[in-house]
């Protein structure tokens, strides 16, 4: 049985709080890499030629007799076209716009990738790997009053009180340019992920806190593998909420 400290706004401990099964999951780093692959894939974009790509064209060919290959060539010229080994022609196996490229893993192993990630929040070591700068014990829980917080300013005073304000300022100084194209398509910069704020309900804290670098606010019903693993790489430092963990009791069984 694993226990936690519940600390007020202040910073302050109120109490103990004991902790559901499911921060006892086995780690499983395959299964929770599998997910966040699954769930990355259901957002591609569909990409590949039209379906008449390089057949919308007026060639024909000119038939025996000319001394030259019988292909399609331009009504007007002799260039040819429409065959895929022509200059300007349709390609010979394209991509398929219609294809599904999604991954798919099984409900249950879903459910096992979220309970695993969801326990490697208590996980120092794992916090520590990702990057994440904290000065105090895990699991982090506050009492149900952060969630109606609804100044950043009040947000900011807490987690520095609870020692993870230092891991907002590690996202807010890690602005990098992306590398590609997507720099030239409205997303030049990246930002690390920091704090996950974990409430038990729609609040007025989904407003104070949106600001922060790197900062997420989510309800607990709505947590999901890539959420709690960015990059497929388990141990987000996280908020928790007493309503949060009490919810947790009957979720993802």
């Amino acid at each position: 049985m694993v226990t936690a400290n519940i600390l007020d706004i202040s910073g302050n401990s109120k109490g103990e709080i004991t902790l559901p099964d499911v921060f006892e999951e086995i780690y499983r780093p395959d299964l929770i890499k599998r997910t966040v692959l699954s769930s990355q894939s259901k957002r591609y974009q569909p990409y590949g030629p039209k379906m008449y790509a390089g057949m919308e064209t007026s060639a024909v060919s000119w038939g025996s007799g000319r001394g030259v290959a019988q292909i399609p060539r331009l009504v007007n010229g002799s260039r040819v076209a429409r065959v895929p080994q022509a200059v300007g022609g349709r390609r010979t196996h394209p991509p398929k716009p219609e294809a599904d490229r999604t991954e798919k893993v099984n409900k249950k192993e879903k459910r096992l990738a979220v309970r695993s990630a969801i326990a490697a929040t208590i996980n120092a070591e794992l916090v520590k790997g990702r990057g994440h700068v904290c000065d105090s014990s895990l699991p982090i829980v506050a009492e149900d009053a952060l969630q109606d917080v609804e100044k950043t300013a009040e947000v900011i005073k807490f987690l520095k009180t609870a020692g993870a304000y230092d891991d907002v300022l590690r996202a807010k100084d890690s602005r990098s340019i992306r590398a590609g194209k997507g720099k030239m398509r409205g997303r030049k910069y990246k930002h690390k992920k920091s704090v996950l704020i974990v409430a038990g309900s729609e609040s007025p804290i989904f407003r104070s806190a949106r600001n922060l670098s790197g900062v997420d606010v989510t309800t607990v019903d709505s947590l999901y593998t890539e959420l709690l693993a960015p990059g497929a790489k388990a141990g987000r430092l996280t908020v928790w909420t007493e309503s949060a963990i009490s919810s947790l009791e009957d979720m993802f069984i």
